[in-house]
């Protein structure tokens, strides 16, 4: 174990040996606790973390159990006796009490107090998808969560594109206070400088970043205090304070603040909490703190009323871990900084204990627990996030980059559409899995436990009703028996309870071996090239599994692994992190001595902190970094500070390696100053696992001691005879050959026959010794008898593939719109263009590229050649319009094209608000042969994209052509990928085995399809459906749907749609067939493979010519934003799914061309978002207010940001009440966007729904329209007058006008007080899945990859 040293001085004295130094991990299900002193044994406590029959406080009684055996003949102290802490030095903790109450919201009622327009800040948020609950796990269980109804507030992110009834968990706040005061940059960023007025009372140039502000309202404190009266008066004692742009000057929040806590409220101040630029992320912050830190406060002071003194008698000798992975004193420990406090200990620990810094080997760690999978990553420092998502409630604070993967051995199983299942949904810890003797579900658990993988004997007696008794595995047996039964039903080749359970373990680790994929190499590292770390309760079982997965050759298991986090919490340093906004330039280090000087001033601040706790000088350091960008770019970068000061350089050189590339004639602007002061530990020694597995004498094991234990393992091998071990009984350097288990009182580590296991003194390295071989025995043309564990795993190893093409291009683009609001999509098609996997980026992607792929297989046939990449973007060519850019590109196999990858991504411009042809949107590409044998045609683009379109009347080409072919290239890099991934698995499994369960993936997403129209027809008696709608200029949209009952087929006939418009609101036939797979995908409920098998059964039938089916020249750009959203609204109509949504994106743009100002050019600027609207009812749920729908996903900029960067005020974003329709469920309603120009610009809204409203369903009413004013400022007396612009507009605005845009609330469902006996509630609703614990860079990836 080391030998243990002093720790942190209690209050900056000498220290003891002969005092505790106890560290405690609360997780959800146990709490672990370890207890060392010099020269002695350590103690070890593992107890239930929730026993009320039996203790109040888990760590309390582990710590009253510790102290009981510090001597040998120590008496027991009673239960009910106040604790000394005389024999204590120090106690380090981790708690999941914030993330419970977060996570379950058991939180402080409280309330947001914000500026005036801006109350729904929270509610709106980003108005994107938000994936952080993409798994279900975390510790503690899934208890109590409410789910957000009409009667709750709306919840800013959407957080699964294909459910309808966008379910979310409620706000944290119960009331909002709106103070009538605000502040704005008086610079935007992209205009000229000006000049700053002098003696003007509301210019404020004393900033936190030195910019000029101007005051355009000052708090009234006479109103302040009444407002704050009335929230007293209900009940309310803890609010959070966020105003606008309050990073930049935080005095009305110190205001409002200093009046409040004088009333007796807990104040939670946005910019002292982190005074970071973003509005949503900063009053999320500050909200999770008012909610959760009188939780964490209570928590801290009952767990110090069983001491004596209480907690006060504590001073310096309570520490807990934050989510950054550092220790704080108890009095500074907030809720905010403590959502990830338990897993931070894990990391810290492996870091500490399987890290060696002279070898350098980086670490893939994987925490796997009861009710949790947690993976990071470890190469020397600790990496770090700054803003994550946490059950759908924005954490604006240091955290370590963790991420929940899966549910851990409580992840649930299913069998659905002919695939095994594994999670996301989670059996929680109560009830926990079948074998748990609480009546709960199939679980991961239970297939290790019938496999022979778990050792039911070993186990502590604390289940069954009166946790009293051992594991059940005739529960779990019962249980796989009916699942094989329904698995097994009409089939000829049937497989036993252990091939289907050994099947979930392949399934349930491919599951977990993709986000781990995407978490490394969508930062260019290789899995293979990492050693893994497994760790938690759960972790030892699938080590080897895992790893051979991801071709890793080395496991790392640390003896004290499944209480690795209490142990990282008895190495940890002390960390006080430090923050402020900067407003700097590094180009040319030009204001270099200006970022000294700040930084100088905080390390000073975070140093003063840590000498207060008792550290010495020589026991601190301090790291300092910058939180920098490119201009125009909001992809920040962390920068730690270099060496020889040269900042730039550091900058340039951290940039190339993280995205491949860096920019010329871009400055670099620095947005945050950061400093993280650490004070050491002087903590027990660590062994290297590697320096000890090099000098340790290795022998094999004497085998003949241990006992035999029967083990399935899959691959045909069966039941083997294989080795129990305890782990206690090996001695360093001993060596196990798989198969065999090893096991101690806290963990059991399976070696797979394949593996070789050395005992080391604080580890065991697993490394593989024989590659693992698989035998295939596939007959080729029977799809009737599907292997369905070998089809779960082919459909994650083919997702991945396009996932990891994703990765790539992301990685190497150079554009905003690829790189930042991810609008791109890539997949990989069949030899004939269909579908086969297609990672769910953008709606309006998932069914088109498979024309743009089919076109370009026919026209060029077998003449392409290995190294040709084909480019096209013309909607007669299957592109949706002509800003995506489509680059395809042929994989090989003995000469014939077997697979195609493809990607699809948008560049900047050609969406004219008015275009009437084709030729007014920019190049026009059908076929082109971007890449020949390997070679680039920079050429040929360059005349394509910026020579051909400038022969057209008042057209040019592109403005940003560098950015152009840099982001082809990555596109070209990403289909490359694909292809290689492809090659890959075809080498290893054959070309006709992967196009064997290509195919059998496709069939199995059709037979979905097919029974779900078969169970609608019946639903509606065999009758065809069919619907009617009208854009707002008349317009018609017209589908019947004709279904055959017998065999699932489906006849979308859209005859009687009006002809093609003079105009652009024209739609592609292939965004048809997007809308269409939308909704059929939206319509199953279980996750199903996106593929063209969800289209087989589909006839599509188009008027030529007409809306949906546009001659070749006419204008598109609008039908793929707008007119697709209405496609889509006619099919769920007919369905009669739900009722309407808003039914468009409400574009806005705004900007001004190239002028000349005081005699120099100025370069013009243009500026573009789309606008949330209302989503429609449905039969069990109310519509979401004020979120984007079905065929778009759109961030849009924060307030902040948006008011820095260009000339405008945003007075509103807001909801806009009664707007959606009535019904027995409430439509959703629309928002309110006010904006005011500060110059004078050019502005278009294009939009609809501003005539025609969105339809109610089955007796609801229709949402209210949209509708767009002008609110033009009067030159010869006050006020506005107010100009009605109609749907589609553009209009030269002057400084001072304003446009209000306000729009369409969803229709409502249903006749209130009635029941729709057509539907039953399961036709159309999803699982609820629990959000994750841990959202780090992972998740905030997938929220990206949502967001188009």
């Amino acid at each position: 174990m080391g030998k243990p040293t002093e720790t942190i001085r209690p209050n900056g004295n000498g220290s003891s040996e002969e005092l505790a130094r106890i560290a405690i991990d609360r997780g959800g299900t146990f709490t672990d606790a370890i207890c060392s002193r010099a020269g002695k044994e350590d103690i070890v406590v593992k107890l239930l973390s929730v026993d009320p029959q039996n203790y109040k406080d888990a760590p309390t009684e582990a710590i009253r159990r510790i102290l009981s055996q510090l001597e040998p003949d120590s008496e027991p102290i009673p239960k009910d006796q106040p604790l000394s802490l005389d024999m204590i030095e120090s106690i380090r903790m981790g708690t999941t009490v914030s993330t419970n109450a977060l996570l379950e919201r058991r939180g402080e009622r409280c309330a947001l107090i914000t500026s005036k327009g801006w109350g729904d800040v929270l509610l709106i948020g980003m108005q994107v998808a938000g994936k952080d609950r993409a798994t279900s796990a975390f510790r503690g269980g899934f208890r109590g969560v409410r789910l957000v109804g009409k009667d709750r507030a709306d919840h800013p992110a959407r957080p699964d594109i294909f459910d309808l009834s966008i379910h979310k968990l409620e706000f944290l706040y119960d009331e909002v206070v709106e103070i009538d005061e605000r502040i704005t940059p008086l610079q935007s960023l992209v205009m000229p400088r000006l000049p700053v007025p002098e003696k003007d009372s509301s210019i404020i140039t004393e900033t936190t970043t030195g910019e000029t502000i101007r005051i355009l309202q000052r708090p009234d404190t006479k109103k302040v205090s009444e407002q704050l009266d009335e929230l007293w008066s209900k009940g309310i004692k803890s609010v959070a304070v966020a105003f606008v742009h309050s990073y930049l000057w935080g005095e009305h929040e110190e205001l409002v603040a200093k009046i409040a806590k004088e009333k007796g409220f807990e104040v939670s101040v946005s910019s002292k909490l982190q005074p970071m630029i973003k509005l949503v992320s900063r009053a999320n912050s500050s909200i999770a703190d008012a909610y959760l830190t009188p939780v964490t406060r209570r928590y801290i002071e009952s767990f110090g009323s069983g001491f004596e003194g209480g907690i006060e008698a504590f001073g310096n000798k309570l520490l807990f871990m934050q989510s950054d992975g550092g220790l704080c004193k108890w009095n500074n420990f907030s809720g905010l900084r403590a959502i990830l406090s338990g897993p931070a200990g894990g990391v810290v620990g492996y870091s500490k204990t399987c890290y060696d810094p002279e070898r350098g080997q980086p670490l893939i760690a994987v925490d796997m627990g009861g009710t949790s999978t947690d993976v990071s990553r470890y190469a020397g420092k600790l990496e770090h996030v700054f803003e994550t998502t946490t059950a759908e409630v924005i954490i604006q604070a240091p955290q370590l980059d963790i991420n929940t993967v899966a549910a851990g051995g409580g992840s649930r199983l299913f069998y659905k559409h002919g695939l095994f299942v594994v999670g996301p949904e989670s059996a929680t810890a109560h009830p926990g899995p079948a074998c748990y003797r609480k009546g709960g579900p199939l679980a991961v658990t239970d297939a290790n436990l019938i496999l022979g993988r778990l050792l039911p004997e070993h186990f502590p007696k604390i289940f069954g009703p009166n946790e009293d008794e051992g594991l059940d595995i005739e529960a779990s047996k019962s249980l796989f028996d009916q699942l094989a039964n329904q698995i097994n039903a009409g089939k000829s080749d049937k497989l036993s309870v252990e091939e289907v359970a050994a099947g979930f373990i392949r399934v349930a680790n491919e599951t977990m071996c993709r986000p781990i994929r995407t978490l490394t190499e969508a930062r260019g590292f290789e899995c293979a090239s990492h050693h893994l770390v497994m760790f938690g309760g759960a972790g030892g079982q699938h080590g080897c599994s895992i790893a051979t997965t991801l071709g890793i050759k080395r496991i790392i298991i640390p003896r004290l692994s499944s209480l690795l986090s209490a142990h990282g919490m008895a190495l940890a340093d002390v960390v006080r992190e430090m923050t402020e906004p900067a407003a700097f330039t590094l180009t040319g280090n030009r204001d270099n001595e200006k970022i000294s000087s700040r930084m100088t001033e905080l390390v000073k601040k975070a140093e003063q902190d840590l000498s207060s706790q008792g550290f010495p000088a020589e026991r601190i350091q301090s790291e300092t970094y910058l939180n920098c960008r490119y201009h125009g770019s909001s992809t920040q970068l962390m920068i730690e500070k270099p060496d020889d000061g040269d900042y730039e350089k550091k900058f340039f050189d951290d940039h190339k390696r993280e995205f491949g590339f860096n920019l010329s004639g871009r400055d670099i602007l620095v947005d945050d100053i950061r400093v993280r002061a650490v004070g050491k530990s002087l903590s027990r020694e660590v062994r290297s696992p590697y320096k000890d597995f090099e000098e340790m004498e290795k022998r094999k094991y004497d085998e003949s001691k241990f006992e035999d234990k029967q083990v399935y393992f899959d691959g045909g091998k069966g039941w083997m005879k294989t080795k129990v071990v305890p782990l206690k009984d090996l001695k360093d350097g001993d060596q196990v050959r798989g198969p065999a288990i090893i096991f101690d009182n806290t963990q059991t580590i399976l070696v797979e026959p394949t593996h070789l296991a050395t005992s080391l003194p604080e580890h065991v390295v697993i490394d593989l010794v024989e590659e693992k071989v698989v035998e295939q025995k596939v007959d080729l043309k029977d799809y009737d008898h599907v292997d369905p564990v070998q089809l779960s795993v082919y459909g994650h190893r083919l997702m991945g593939i396009a996932e990891q093409m994703g990765d790539i291009l992301r990685k190497i683009s150079i554009s905003i719109n690829i790189k930042e609001r991810l609008d791109y999509s890539c997949a990989i098609f069949s030899s004939d263009g269909g579908l086969v996997a297609n990672a769910p980026h953008i709606p309006c992607h998932l069914g088109a590229m498979s024309h743009a792929v089919r076109h370009q297989a026919r026209i060029h046939g077998n003449t392409l050649q290995e190294g040709d990449v084909l480019l096209s973007n013309h909607p007669a060519a299957g592109g949706s319009h002509l800003p995506d850019l489509t680059v395809i590109m042929p994989a090989f196999h003995e000469g014939k094209i077997i697979f195609w990858t493809a990607a699809r991504a948008i560049r900047a411009g050609s969406m004219p608000p008015f275009s009437k042809e084709l030729w007014e949107e920019g190049a026009q590409v059908k076929s082109f042969k971007l890449v020949k044998a390997g070679k680039f045609d920079e050429e040929g683009i360059v005349k394509i994209m910026s020579e051909d379109p400038a022969q057209y009347p008042g057209c040019s080409g592109t403005r940003t052509l560098s950015d152009n072919l840099s982001d082809l290239h990555a596109q070209v890099a990403a289909c490359h990928r694909g292809v290689v991934l492809i090659k890959t698995l075809v080498e290893e499994q054959s070309l006709e085995v992967v196009q064997y369960y290509m195919n059998a993936i496709m069939l199995t997403a059709e037979r979905a399809v097919r029974d779900l129209l078969k169970h609608v027809n019946r639903k509606f008696g065999g009758k065809p459906l069919e619907a009617v709608d009208w854009l707002d200029d008349g317009t018609e949209l017209r589908l019947k749907i004709t279904i055959d009952e017998d065999k699932g087929d489906a006849v979308f006939d859209f005859t009687g749609t009006s002809a093609q418009v003079y105009g652009n609101l024209n739609t592609p036939t292939a965004i048809l067939y997007s809308a269409i797979i939308y909704v059929l995908r939206s319509l199953i409920v279980s996750d199903l493979p996106l593929n063209q098998g969800c289209l087989s059964p589909i006839k599509v039938i188009v008027p030529p010519e007409s809306l949906l089916a546009p001659s070749e020249d006419v204008a598109v750009c609008a039908g793929n934003v707008e007119s697709s959203q209405r496609v889509t609204d006619v099919i769920f109509k007919a369905f009669q799914a739900c009722a309407g949504s808003q039914g468009g994106c409400n574009n806005l743009t705004f900007g001004v061309g190239e002028r000349e100002v005081d005699g120099k050019k100025v370069p013009g600027f243009g500026y573009y978002e789309t606008i949330a609207g209302g989503a429609g009812a449905g039969p069990d749920w109310d519509g979401q207010s004020c979120v984007h729908v079905h065929m778009t996903n759109t961030a849009i900029g924060d307030v902040e940001m948006t008011e820095r960067i260009y000339p405008v005020i945003i007075h509103r974003f807001s909801r806009r009440h009664n707007t959606g329709g009535e019904g027995r469920h409430r439509g959703g309603d629309g928002c309110i966007r006010d904006v005011e120009f500060t110059t004078d610009l050019d502005v278009a809204i294009l939009s609809q729904r501003r005539v025609i409203p969105p339809y109610g369903m089955a007796g609801g009413d229709p949402g209210q329209v949209g509708r767009n004013e002008w609110w033009r400022k009067r030159k010869d007396k006050e006020g506005y007058a107010v100009i009605n612009l109609g749907g589609s507009n553009q209009a030269s605005m002057k400084a001072g006008d304003r446009i209000v845009i306000n729009t369409p609330g969803g229709g409502g469902y249903g006749v209130p007080g009635t029941t729709d006996d057509r539907l039953d509630d399961d036709t159309y609703k999803r699982t609820v899945v629990a959000p994750v614990r841990a959202a780090g860079s992972l998740a905030a990836l997938k929220a990206a990859a949502f967001s188009n």
